[in-house]
């Protein structure tokens, strides 16, 4: 998924509704790279990606969501463990499913499971 550069330097979020977090019996991974080199992105707290391993550090929702914030600057030290500092330029995320699960919600067989990522929305 590449993002535009308007949408980098807005606040931008992918929200995981409760329970529809990656099903995988193994792990899950959002990682980050520069859209130009594809390369993984220097940034200042040294986060690469957010994976499912993260999740007992990670804050929920009162709804019990999970959202990831993926913007330049922090959202704030209450949501740091949820946040992949993007830079100014273009970016490309990369989902990935470890060991997905055979059984509904799946994302196989590949290309017509019935879980689908959340897409990346700028932040209102």
């Amino acid at each position: 998924m590449k993002l535009s550069r308007q949408a980098r330097r807005a606040l931008c979020r992918q929200l995981f509704a409760k329970g529809s977090l990656p099903p995988v019996n193994a792990f899950w991974s959002v990682t980050m790279y520069d859209g130009k080199t594809q390369f993984l992105i220097q940034n200042p707290i040294n986060r690469y990606l957010i994976n499912s391993p993260m999740l007992p550090g990670m804050m929920t929702n009162p709804d019990g969501s999970l959202t990831l914030y993926i913007q330049k600057d922090s959202p704030g030290k209450a949501k740091e463990s949820n946040w992949l500092p993007a830079p100014d330029g273009p970016i490309y995320l990369v989902i990935r499913l470890y060991w997905p699960k055979e059984t509904p919600p799946s994302i196989l067989p590949a290309g017509q499971g019935d879980w689908k990522p959340p897409g990346v929305v700028q932040a209102q």
